[in-house]
């Protein structure tokens, strides 16, 4: 992890991933897809919306529609037992 991600994580913003699913204006049948991956503060999102905003203005493709995932990463550990041993003989 870098020094920017870690930093970033401890301003409360955490991963978001974005599925955008989009067609180009001459092949309006096919639907394509672009994953999109940066940290950002839900449930706001003003990243995410910044790049779309960006998208809309400059790229011909249309939107579809987005799905957005979004997971802090920095919290406490979670530990549990395991009930096995494993070996190798």
């Amino acid at each position: 992890m870098t020094d920017r991600a870690l930093l970033i994580q401890l301003k409360g913003y955490g991963l978001t991933t974005a599925e955008i699913y989009y067609f180009m204006p001459d092949h309006p049948s096919l639907l394509q897809l672009f994953a999109w991956q940066e940290y950002d503060a839900a449930p706001d999102f003003p990243v995410l919306f910044d790049f779309l905003a960006h998208w809309r203005r400059e790229i011909d493709a249309k939107i579809k529609s987005v799905r957005i995932a979004h997971d802090k990463l920095v919290r406490p550990a979670n530990w549990r037992s395991a009930d096995g041993v494993i070996s190798w003989e």
